[in-house]
């Protein structure tokens, strides 16, 4: 059983999924309270404080900091449910409202045990910074994302393709296609099982640290 979450954690999740409306949540808030949002603060400090250990986050960084809020921003979505189906939290420099440094996201929720890190939201400016240190340093590059365990546990490197790219980078991209990417991250699934085991924690600070070469190459630039 884990140190953390009860089986209720990811049966809340599941009966909200076709109850995904206030009425149902109101009448659940105590039980959501007691076995999501309490938990999952819990959890997040423990794992800050884990983190911390090998990370360079700041002394004052909190669980609130990083913690996402289960309503969802349904004004721009076809999907106007108002929940979410997973406790999501993002540890970095800045937590959740940091878009530049690399960092730990992590969705504990019904259907997976999501793990990701690398940058996503960052801007244009930044992301051509990444791609002509790619450029400038491709054999180091290469070698990280070519890592086995890296493979094994995160597959490739995610992102959107760029359509167009500065034309000293156009025929690097023949060649490594990454070159193009809008985004560089690194997923891992695992199955929603283990979110209630013992070593859920251990679990997902020895997940994240196989990516701490690909991590440090990108905060070079940063």
């Amino acid at each position: 059983m884990s140190t953390f979450f009860t089986p209720d954690f990811l049966n809340f999740f599941i009966e909200l999924a076709p109850n995904n409306h206030k009425d149902w949540f109101d009448i659940n808030r105590d039980r959501y309270k007691k076995s999501v949002k309490e938990p999952f603060e819990n959890f997040v400090e423990k794992l800050i404080i884990e983190l911390r250990k090998t990370e360079d986050l700041p002394q004052d960084l909190k669980a609130s900091d990083c913690i996402f809020r289960i309503n969802k921003d349904i004004r721009f979505s076809k999907d106007k449910s108002p929940y979410k189906l997973q406790a999501t939290a993002s540890i970095s420099k800045g937590g959740k409202k940091d878009f530049v440094n690399p960092g730990l996201y992590v969705e504990l929720g019904p259907e997976h045990l999501g793990i990701y890190t690398g940058v996503y939201m960052s801007d244009k400016d930044i992301i051509a910074k990444i791609r002509h240190h790619i450029a400038s340093n491709l054999a180091q590059f290469e070698s990280i994302i070519n890592n086995k365990k890296l493979k094994a546990i995160y597959g490739e490197v995610k992102g959107e393709k760029a359509k167009l790219l500065p034309p000293e980078l156009k025929s690097l991209a023949i060649s490594q296609p990454l070159i193009l990417n809008k985004q560089f991250y690194l997923v891992h699934n695992a199955e929603p099982d283990i979110i209630i085991e013992k070593d859920v924690l251990k679990y997902i600070v020895e997940t994240y640290k196989v990516a701490k070469s690909f991590n440090q190459f990108i905060y070079q630039v940063i």
